[in-house]
């Protein structure tokens, strides 16, 4: 955690010091703001989070609730997902509370007795170690929480403002020409109507999205056929694999997904209740908890679950239902104009709870619209940026129904019905970088390059999340993970992977193009580090970490170039943390592929790799980034 280069801090370094909008921060819902969130779900709450970090925005959440969501239905948290955690500084303590998955069990009918179930496979969560953080469950409301505690201590201060519905909302001109017409929905004012004026709104308001109907988007997708009845339960049971995550299939079809909970005693369970009739007109959410529980008992045979206590249940049909676009730019009007309205989460794709997606790919919905908002509002970027969201998330979310469709299809079939008896848990174990979140790859665009050097990195996919590896810190000899020192920060990143030269003091040596590179970096006109505002630290916009091939013994600090030691804060400190050796036992340059010449690789602001470039394409560097960052000096007035 980087803190004290503005000065000795006492209490908590979470708390960064008030800035910007952030000092008297007024506590009603002003009339203009920057940024209107809609809806306090994990994709509103991420772009938020992120939008708190830059603080010369005015970025404001409302919320329908009177205040905080008490248990929410999402639970899956996917190793991508606790990545990104990670970037916000609240991995560790999510997973201290958290349950972690580390095997998934497969029951099925004992061939001898089909009326009763066996255990039939276990097979490991990560089998081929795709990531080194786990795959939780935990509450969605804990998720909440902790994107609550980021925006409280971000230097903007924010805090969700409950009580607001969303009514409407209109697209004129002017600075602040989204209108949005607000109601409140408790206190004194309930049922009065709010307008405010925003540059931009964000929709995050769920499945029944009323921004998505303001911007003339339609869910379209299958109807649901298949209903299934969830419930979080409190039990004593028999049942031996009660606090594994299981798939279990019965004999005469019905099919359980076991999920168990953290703290050790709640689970839940999604209950098959079979197929919808076209004529059900949703009679089938009407089936009570008692006949979900029977159903379970059903299924389970010849073991028995004894509910004590029901903390949440619900009945659903499983649906898959995509928007076509995720902003308010309409087909025939792409190119004239660019986006005001975003939709993100449910609001734009929708699907069934099983593969513990939802929530993750939401996430991943904000954490993309997010730094994009806050680079084109302090002018670091141009408003073209916006366009890219719709276009990157919408093939995403269009991957994910596609997957979903089949789990769902796989989880829904009888047992007699598989090709072989393995198929069920061959499927779960083959596909499970896209559920892990690690699968999500965006096409070459303005904001990532093509692969013409992809050869150089080729654990670093253009386009895909950069993949963490070990490396030590030369300056403290801590080992580290190297993708973990990335924080939400809204910086790009340019990972310099050295050529072989050392940086020993006192030594000519030969020639080293990351000591080019590095001068280039620090001087030329056409670095994307001079895009960056006079009188901010140097690695405001631009985080600069070297990597070198040898240990952390073999570096002398002070023979690395300055620009890898940026001087930071009033004191104009040196800060060192950028500067990293290899890892002897698990040399990076050899775990990710990179060339022993020296690469580059620049990532986004939400950890996706950008461009592979050798060191000597300063050219490239330059010409990247050019479209990226022209717009600086037309940054909107505060």
């Amino acid at each position: 955690m980087h803190f004290h280069h503005h000065g000795y801090v006492s209490g908590d370094p979470r708390v960064q010091p008030g800035a910007g909008v952030g000092i008297d921060r007024p506590t009603q819902l002003p009339d203009e703001v920057d940024v209107l969130i809609v809806g306090t779900g994990p994709a509103g709450m991420l772009t938020a989070a992120q939008l708190s970090q830059f603080p010369g925005i005015t970025t404001r959440i409302v919320e329908r609730r009177d205040g905080r969501l008490a248990i929410g239905q999402a639970d899956g948290i996917q190793a991508r997902s606790v990545e990104t955690f990670q970037a916000f500084g609240f991995a560790e303590r999510i997973i201290a509370e958290a349950y972690r998955i580390t095997e998934m069990a497969f029951w099925k009918p004992d061939p001898r007795n089909p009326a009763n179930i066996v255990r039939a496979a276990r097979t490991l969560d990560d089998a081929h170690g795709i990531s080194e953080f786990p795959h939780l469950i935990v509450n969605q409301a804990r998720v909440l929480d902790y994107f609550a505690e980021v925006m409280a201590n971000a230097p903007t201060r924010m805090s969700p403002d409950y009580g607001y519905e969303f009514r409407s909302l209109e697209v004129g001109e002017g600075e602040y020409p989204v209108t949005v017409t607000l109601v409140h929905t408790s206190g004194p004012d309930e049922g009065r109507e709010r307008v405010v004026r925003a540059k931009y709104v964000v929709g995050a308001d769920g499945a029944r999205s009323k921004v998505r109907e303001s911007i003339g988007c339609t869910l379209a997708g299958d109807q649901a056929n298949h209903a299934w009845g969830v419930m979080d339960v409190l039990a004593n049971t028999d049942f031996p694999d009660i606090r594994l995550k299981c798939a279990i299939q019965s004999h005469d079809g019905g099919s359980i997904l076991l999920i168990p909970r953290e703290g050790g005693h709640l689970f839940r369970m999604y209950v098959d209740l079979g197929e919808v009739p076209a004529d059900d007109h949703g009679a089938v959410r009407k089936t009570t908890i008692e006949q979900i529980i029977a159903k379970a008992n059903a299924i389970v045979h010849p073991y028995t679950v004894d509910v004590r206590n029901v903390a949440w249940h619900s009945v659903y049909e499983v649906g898959h239902r995509l928007t076509d676009r995720f902003d308010d730019v309409r087909p025939e009007d792409m190119g004239t104009r660019t986006p005001r309205v975003f939709i993100t989460g449910d609001a734009c794709h929708t699907h069934s709870a099983k593969a513990g997606q939802g929530m993750n790919v939401s996430m991943q919905d904000g954490f993309n619209i997010g730094w994009k908002l806050g680079h084109v509002l302090e002018g670091r970027s141009p408003e073209s940026l916006l366009s890219t969201y719709s276009a990157e998330r919408q093939v995403i979310a269009k991957n994910l129904i596609d997957f979903d469709k089949e789990w769902s299809t796989l989880m829904a079939k009888k047992p007699e019905e598989f090709a072989s008896p393995s198929e069920l848990e061959d499927f779960y174990v083959s596909t499970a970088e896209f559920p892990a979140g690690f699968m999500t790859q965006y096409a070459a665009s303005m904001l990532v390059g093509s692969p013409a050097h992809q050869g150089l990195a080729t654990g670093f996919t253009i386009g895909k999340r950069f993949k963490s590896a070990p490396v030590v810190r030369v300056c403290d000899t801590n080992p580290l993970h190297l993708g973990h020192q990335a924080k939400a920060d809204g910086r790009w990143r340019i990972y310099v992977f050295a050529d072989t030269a050392t940086p020993v003091m006192g030594e000519e040596g030969t020639a080293s193009p990351a000591a080019d590179l590095a001068g280039w970096l620090a001087s030329a006109p056409d670095s994307p580090l001079a895009a960056t505002p006079p009188g901010a630290d140097a690695d405001a916009w631009f985080d600069v970490k070297v990597i070198y091939q040898q240990d952390h013994t073999s570096i002398d600090i002070n023979a690395v170039p300055a620009v890898f030691k940026p001087e930071v804060g009033p004191f104009k400190l040196t800060y060192l943390e950028n500067v990293y050796g290899s890892d002897p036992a698990a040399d990076i340059f050899e775990l990710r592929g990179i060339d022993r010449g020296g690469v580059m690789v620049v990532v986004r602001p939400d950890q996706y790799v950008a461009n592979v470039l050798p060191l000597t394409a300063t050219a490239e560097l330059a010409a990247f980034f050019a479209p990226i960052l022209h717009g600086r000096q037309t940054a909107v007035s505060r």
